[in-house]
């Protein structure tokens, strides 16, 4: 049975069993709590994980501190967790990777299956952005592609790690344009853009929060976000549409989730607390600057431990047809 399969018909009991604890007592962490973010830090997971955890610290009474385990993509954070203790003290920062994206890119040598974790709530949503060292002669996202293709295999683009957003939005700009460039993977979106901002590699995805100020302040050369709309955070930088490229649509996803025999009381904790994060004026103002979007799986535009779960099931799905459709491997 393929994951995606396994993930779909796992849903109804995901949702039947953990999210139905309404009658019980309000559970509360009893020691520090640790976030694990499967990336280096500097990137947008870690940010993300740092803004959370620091609002859950005042709102749990206990500490939260975030612990990055980067390798394989976000893997190795994801069978710490899914293997770890399961009493609501530790959890995941999950990214679209290695929520999605992992299980058809890795498939029988995925570390944990779907059903392994479960979902606790989305935080929030983000655009992936395409941008250059200044150094490359080329303005426009038109251009690039067009200096690829004079040059065929002589351009690197980095990500941060193979089966990342990152790298599938370069995969699927690849597919599209019909170019040759060649993935250089790093352990995470600080080490890969010290690369970008050095000239070691010419180009690169990233997620917007993690690259924004270094855009807007022109150390780096942005050519186009990946959002069906421009965002506010670089109004004057065209969508892939609008650069002509309407099939290059990534929208990269950050999350919270914990091991599947987490309590349940616990889920709804944890699930009320991030729905709470997502609408606290401070903490959206930070997310917001570096061009996050709101969650919007419930309709004041918050999250859910279900709705999340339902959004990481879709997203399982998009992301095993994409895969396939480029033919990415793990060979990049």
């Amino acid at each position: 049975m393929t994951t995606t399969r396994r993930l779909l018909l796992a849903a109804p009991a995901l949702l039947a069993t953990p999210f139905a604890a309404s009658a019980q007592e309000r559970w509360s962490p009893t020691r520090p709590v640790r976030i694990i973010v499967g990336f280096s830090p500097g990137g947008t997971t870690d940010i993300a994980a740092r803004i959370l955890a620091e609002f859950l610290s005042h709102r749990l009474g206990q500490s939260v501190v975030v612990e990055n385990r980067p390798g394989a993509g976000g893997n190795i954070a994801n069978e710490v967790v899914a293997k770890g203790e399961t009493d609501g003290h530790t959890l995941l920062m999950q990214t679209i990777g290695g929520g999605a994206i992992n299980f058809p890119l890795y498939g029988n040598r995925m570390p944990i299956k779907p059903e392994d974790l479960v979902a606790l709530g989305l935080l929030l949503r983000v655009p992936n952005a395409i941008f250059v060292n200044p150094s490359l002669p080329v303005n426009s996202l038109q251009e690039l592609v067009a200096y690829a293709r004079a040059r065929p295999g002589q351009l690197n683009y980095g990500s941060s790690g193979l089966g990342t957003s990152l790298h599938m939005t370069a995969e699927l700009l690849k597919m599209v344009a019909e170019i040759d460039i060649t993935h250089v993977p790093f352990r995470g979106s600080g080490p890969m853009l010290q690369e970008v901002l050095a000239g070691r590699v010419q180009m690169a995805v990233d997620n917007l929060p993690s690259v924004v100020n270094h855009l807007r302040e022109g150390r780096l050369r942005p050519l186009a976000v990946t959002s069906a709309t421009r965002s506010p955070a670089l109004p004057n930088v065209p969508t892939t549409a609008e650069a002509g490229f309407p099939a290059v649509e990534a929208v990269a996803w950050f999350g919270l989730q914990g091991p599947a025999r987490m309590p349940a009381a616990a889920v709804q904790r944890y699930g009320a607390e991030i729905d709470a994060a997502v609408k606290d004026n401070g903490v959206w103002s930070k997310l917001a600057d570096l061009g996050g979007m709101k969650p919007d799986l419930t309709p004041d535009g918050g999250t859910s431990p279900e709705g999340f779960t339902r959004y990481m099931a879709a997203e399982l799905q998009k992301w095993t047809d994409v895969v396939r459709r480029a033919r990415v491997t793990l060979e990049g």
